[in-house]
């Protein structure tokens, strides 16, 4: 039975908050599941490092629209395919140094191909183009291309053969190079061809055209060569293909493929919004042609990749986990309980009324949820450190891990016992936190994703949600708020005397090990009714096609740290093991 974990849930870490009007700060650590030194993303798709070469290319969609050139708003509509691109079975083979030479040599034939293609498209835009400064920056990106074609050449003639003659053009690489040049030429719907053209101005309009078909190709092939490189352990040269890999995370190809799209909005800028459309139809077509490329290389080695095999709804059912805090939501659900704990206490002691439960002041209950953040935070940091192997594994060391969870567990459930010992979530009223619940911030996709699934007349899929949450109240109305009746919620729950939380909790999942128990009964239940796919969905990034995460991780528990790749890095480690095993 396949099984696909794509993120494990974070541990609460609660601090108090010093100097802020807020009334406390979460902060977060992941389960140390896949605690690796990895570079941070994620998010998918995982953007590059924000530096000045690379800062067009960054996916966070928090910039506004106005701040946005055309280029990155074509960019981030593409997520998904550039997702796609970085899990295909080429590159996850490239990215592993298990890529077979042959394959390589074959891809590297079709990419000279390519790169011909792109040398003649930036000769024709050139002509098209009626600025200077825009002639002269054409020119330097066409000068990029003849040296990455040296780049191939060495390869050649490390190998001593001329792989033009051993392999010939496949269709993906006749499709997009036809239809680049074809762009270059003017052959675009409802376009004139540059013969018919009266103005150097329409002209210019083809130099943009070409632009928009190019770009997302130099994107994509810097976003790749980033994510690879970050994978990599520096300190190791040994990887097959470090020469491509280099090649397309150098700061000099990032400045390239940022030079792209910077042109590409020059050309842009006075252009119609229907001649836009047409650019951002010409960029998602590229896009698509490009990952057809890849997908075409030929592979004779079985390949470990993220996907799904096709869905038969009378015979399998998709079992699909999600987490809850910072998966679903933007705030965790502690902040939620414990802001409602304090805003709705009594300022002092006050006379309670007949059926009412005794609370403590919010001055008293504000200092008691301080001094459970600072518990809190030391004894994370002892138990995190006591059990962080003081060298790197070489290989996956399942015995440790599962030591290290039920510690971490323990201290877990130690947490939550004084938690409900101190009495700070008594009194709460159910119909706050259901408001509250209502008005929860979910991410964004999130909401999406869930009804995609719940109103896909032909899935047949089941979705867990599984929280440390301490209130499953709190979840429930969060996720009926956007229509989603049909999830099973698996948290922690307040007991209640009439209306009011008496500041017990019904512990159901508390740790690690109860999501791993969670897990392993469904897995019975699974295989006893054909359920053939159990995946665990989780993180900020939404899609049924192509699923990323945010992994973050934090050694001390104080600093926070967003990681990238990690269905990647399973994925590697799966083909380098397997790697190991046929030498």
């Amino acid at each position: 039975m396949p099984k696909f974990f794509l993120n494990p849930s974070p541990f609460k870490h609660i601090i108090a908050a010093a100097h802020s009007s807020s009334i406390l700060q979460f902060r977060f650590c992941p389960s140390l599941r896949f605690s690796h030194n990895i570079p941070p993303t994620a998010t998918t798709p995982p953007p590059p490092p924000a530096t000045t070469a690379t800062a067009a290319s960054t996916m966070s969609s928090s910039v506004s629209a106005a701040e946005e050139g055309n280029a990155r708003r074509f960019w981030i509509k593409s997520r998904k395919e550039s997702i796609l691109a970085l899990y295909t079975p080429f590159v996850v083979c490239l990215a592993s140094g298990s890529l077979r030479l042959d394959a390589f040599q074959h891809y590297v034939a079709q990419d000279a191909y390519f790169l011909k293609a792109f040398a003649q498209a930036y000769e024709l835009a050139e002509e098209c183009a009626d600025d200077d400064e825009a002639k002269v920056a054409i020119g330097d990106l066409r000068n990029g291309v003849l040296e990455e074609l040296k780049m191939h050449n060495s390869f050649v003639q490390e190998w001593g053969s001329d792989l033009a003659e051993e392999n010939a053009l496949n269709s993906a690489t006749v499709k997009y190079t036809d239809f680049l040049l074809a762009t270059a030429s003017g052959k675009v719907e409802g376009v004139k061809g540059p013969g018919k053209l009266a103005t150097p101005f329409e002209r210019t309009k083809i130099a943009a055209y070409t632009l928009g078909a190019m770009t997302p190709c130099m994107r994509l092939y810097a976003f790749i060569g980033k994510e690879i490189q970050a994978l990599l352990d520096t300190n190791d040269n040994s990887h097959l293909y470090n020469k491509w890999i280099e090649n397309y995370s150098s700061e000099s190809f990032q400045a390239s493929a940022l030079q792209n799209e910077d042109l590409l909005d020059k050309l842009s800028v006075s252009l119609t919004g229907e001649e836009l459309d047409i650019i951002e139809k010409l960029y998602h077509q590229a896009m698509r042609l490009e990952i057809e490329f890849f997908l075409a290389q030929p592979l004779t080695q079985q390949t470990v990749v993220p996907l799904l095999k096709e869905h038969n709804p009378e015979e399998h059912r998709l079992m699909i986990f999600s987490d809850f805090d910072l998966t679903c939501t933007v705030v965790d659900s502690s902040a939620i309980l414990a802001e409602i704990a304090i805003v709705t206490a009594p300022k002092s002691e006050q006379n309670v009324l007949e059926n009412q439960i005794t609370r403590m002041p919010s001055a008293d209950l504000r200092n008691s949820w301080a001094d459970l953040s600072r518990q809190y935070t030391e004894e994370y940091e002892q138990c995190i450190e006591s059990i962080l192997l003081t060298e790197k594994a070489e290989s996956f060391y399942y015995d440790g891990l599962s030591k290290a969870l039920e510690e971490l567990s323990e201290f877990e459930k130690r947490a939550n016992t004084r938690v409900i010992e101190s009495e700070v979530l008594k009194g709460l009223n159910i119909e706050d936190i259901k408001r509250a619940g209502e008005r929860l911030i979910l991410q964004d996709g999130c909401t999406g994703f869930f009804q995609s699934i719940i109103n896909n007349e032909n899935l047949n899929a089941n979705v867990h949600v599984l929280s440390y949450c301490w209130c499953g109240d709190l979840i429930r109305s969060a996720l009926l708020s956007g229509g989603l009746h049909a999830l099973n919620v698996h948290a922690n729950e307040f007991t209640y005397e009439g209306s009011q939380s008496t500041g017990e909790i019904i512990k159901k999942v508390e740790s690690p090990i109860d999501k791993v128990l969670f897990r392993d009964v469904n897995g019975i239940l699974a295989a006893a009714s054909k359920w053939v796919m159990i995946l665990k969905k989780g993180a900020s990034t939404y899609s049924l096609s192509g699923m990323a995460t945010d992994i973050q991780l934090s050694r001390s528990g104080v600093e926070r740290e967003q990681h990238k790749m990690k269905i990647m890095r399973e994925a590697l480690w799966h083909e380098k093991t397997k790697s190991r095993r046929d030498d």
